[in-house]
């Protein structure tokens, strides 16, 4: 249990009560000065598991963050609940640093955000060696290691800096996700052998998760945004092309929509993310470089256009969903290019053997969860690690579509015959036009239209069959050799199918199916009508949208007041909650989870004034 000094700290500062379960035991081994690598998932409030012990103890609290943006949001949040922070950045002149380095040295700063690449200057380190360092956090601590989908070799840099130091502080290492060799790579490489592990779990129950093949991604998409027209949203692409081409056509449609990619100069990609912080736009499309430095708590949904390469990569940009703790939505949209592309720029851009097949394995797990019958949350689970004993979770794609499954025994072994019949030499191409029963020049030559399983399938159109083809692949029935000729040979699982001793199940929900006059322009439904802000606040939202509204509109006014963005002010499940329960004094808004004693005096008589006047 963390310490009573603590919880009053998070009632003073930050306006909770109580901490979540999850954030006990790392506030607890902080305080106790005993180090500990905590893995939490996005939304289970980590920043405050380090926060609280550095406001508590005497001395300086380090945090190594990697985004410059994410330390800046970070920092103000602070600086409104009263709490002295500051960062040291590329993006600030030299007076502002040289002022910074005074505070610090002077004792008016608690907490101090750095990228961990200043460590590369002799001369900064030996600064830092003066302060009165009592706590080192590690965030996305999984840059660390080479095996990790985000490495960063400027974190190798933390450890021998820690061991410089003239006395060694407490150690904490926060990330959202790490599988076990990730895992053993942060105990090892940052030196914390001896450190508490406190495994939080990956489970996001607010997050619901699907995978989906549509027939046209960026019909499909149009939709989705018109059908979500008050809600908050991200789009993955994996190309700086998509992201451009995907703006262009929402902006067409009147959407209000920001794009963002490494291809920008860094002041229009500071001027997007503005945008989108600001509540300038509400819908982001962009690359994976876009996320990271976002504490927006109020994104609805995340869509991703391509499949992304790992499932720790996945994981983390979908996460960024639901950061309140409403119901959100998480839709990848899956095609067998996106899985030609990455295993083409695994091949030519991984030279060292050991790496490229880590790397083909993680895209081979990754292909699995797009196809998987199975629960999408339970996948996800047991990639981290994760013992899970449920079999459905009622809130994901499978789950959701179990009913319409159907049996592909019959389909599976035309096509694994095929295979076997053509002595294991050829492709899916050759493969789809024997069971297609397409009399091709090469077919009638080698007398492949004789073979008993030519034209087996011949009711189904060639781009279903190679779709088959995927799934078999990715679920272990068929093997597809890398490289420039991606042949097809059966596996083990395979054979089984063939003997009859194992059957094949649909693993795939229908194709999305678009409304024959396209997506709608716009929409009359209330800002939580798909994913409201839980069951209860979803109710609570419906029963007073106009107040809410009202609120946002307050919210968003100050945060152009003060230059910072509307969720640093109050996040929309407080809002939710003054719109619910009306509070009529300063001692009603004070109950209201989320609002400390610094925003309620800098904030609460400005709001109740909304709330009267909404209700005279």
């Amino acid at each position: 249990m963390a310490h009573k000094s603590a919880e009053t700290a998070l009632a003073h500062f930050f306006g909770y009560t109580s901490f979540r379960p999850a954030q006990e035991v790392p506030v607890a081994s902080l305080l106790a000065n005993k180090d500990v690598l905590a893995i939490m998932p996005t939304g289970a409030g980590k920043s405050i598991c380090f926060q609280i012990p550095a406001i508590l103890k005497r001395g300086l609290t380090i945090v190594f963050s990697p985004l410059i943006s994410l330390m800046q949001d970070q920092v103000d949040g602070l600086r409104m609940q009263k709490i002295p922070a500051a960062y040291l950045n590329s993006s600030q002149d030299k007076d502002e640093s040289i002022n910074v380095m005074r505070a610090l040295r002077a004792g008016r700063v608690k907490i101090l955000y750095l990228a961990p690449e200043r460590l590369g200057s002799e001369w900064f380190r030996n600064f830092l060696k003066e302060l009165p360092i009592d706590q080192v956090i590690i965030d996305e601590a999984h840059c660390v290691s080479q095996w990790g989908h985000d490495f960063r070799p400027s974190y190798q840099l933390i450890a021998p800096f820690i061991a410089e130091l003239p006395r060694r502080p407490v150690i904490g290492a926060f990330t959202a996700s790490a599988t076990r060799e990730v895992e053993n790579d942060m105990k090892h490489l940052l030196g914390l052998t001896n450190a508490t592990v406190h495994v939080t779990g990956f489970d996001r129950p607010n997050l619901s998760f699907e995978v989906v093949q549509p027939q046209n991604k960026l019909t499909y998409v149009l939709q989705f945004v018109a059908d979500r027209d008050a809600e908050n949203g991200i789009i993955y692409c994996a190309t700086r092309k998509d992201v451009e081409m995907v703006y262009g056509e929402l902006a067409k449609r009147g959407v209000e929509v920001g794009y963002y990619h490494a291809g920008l100069s860094d002041d229009i990609r500071k001027i997007q993310q503005e945008r989108y912080a600001y509540d300038k736009v509400r819908v982001m499309v962009a690359t994976s470089a876009f996320g990271m430095g976002i504490d927006k708590s109020n994104v609805r949904y995340v869509l991703h256009y391509q499949m992304p390469r790992n499932m720790e990569s996945y994981y983390q940009e979908a996460g960024r969903a639901g950061r309140d703790g409403a119901p959100s939505k998480c839709v990848l949209l899956y095609s067998g290019r996106d899985v030609m592309i990455h295993k083409y720029l695994i091949n030519e851009s991984v030279h060292e053997p050991e790496r490229r097949r880590i790397e083909m394995s993680k895209l081979q797990q990754m292909i699995n969860y797009c196809f998987t019958s199975d629960c999408l949350r339970k996948y996800m689970l047991n990639y981290f690690g994760e013992t899970v004993t449920w079999t459905c979770c009622d809130n994901c794609g499978s789950c959701q579509h179990k009913g319409s499954l159907r049996d592909l025994t019959e389909e599976a072994k035309a096509i694994f015959k095929a295979v076997i019949d053509t002595e294991e030499r050829y492709g899916a191409a050759m493969i789809t036009d024997i069971v297609a029963g397409n009399r091709t020049d090469r077919i009638v030559r080698y007398g492949y239209d004789r073979l008993p399983v030519f034209g087996r399938l011949e009711d189904m159109d060639d781009r279903e069959i190679k779709g088959l083809i995927r799934q078999f692949t990715s679920l272990g029935y068929l093997d597809c050799a890398t490289g420039k000729y991606p042949i097809l040979s059966i596996t083990p699982a395979g054979e089984a199918v063939l003997d009859g001793s194992a059957k094949v199940t649909e693993v795939r929900r229908e194709l999305a199916k678009v409304r024959p006059d396209g997506p709608r322009q716009s929409s009359n439904k209330q800002r939580f009508g798909h994913n409201g802000a839980t069951a209860g606040m979803k109710r609570r939202a419906s029963n007073k949208p106009n107040l809410f509204e009202a609120l946002r509109q307050h919210r968003k006014e100050l945060s152009e007041q003060m230059k910072v963005p509307p969720y640093l002010i109050f996040p929309d499940t407080v809002l939710i909650d003054m719109a619910f329960m009306r509070p009529q004094t300063l001692a009603d808004l004070y109950k209201i989870k989320g609002i400390g004693e610094a925003k309620l005096q800098r904030f609460g008589l400005s709001f109740l004034k909304v709330i009267s006047s909404f209700r005279d």
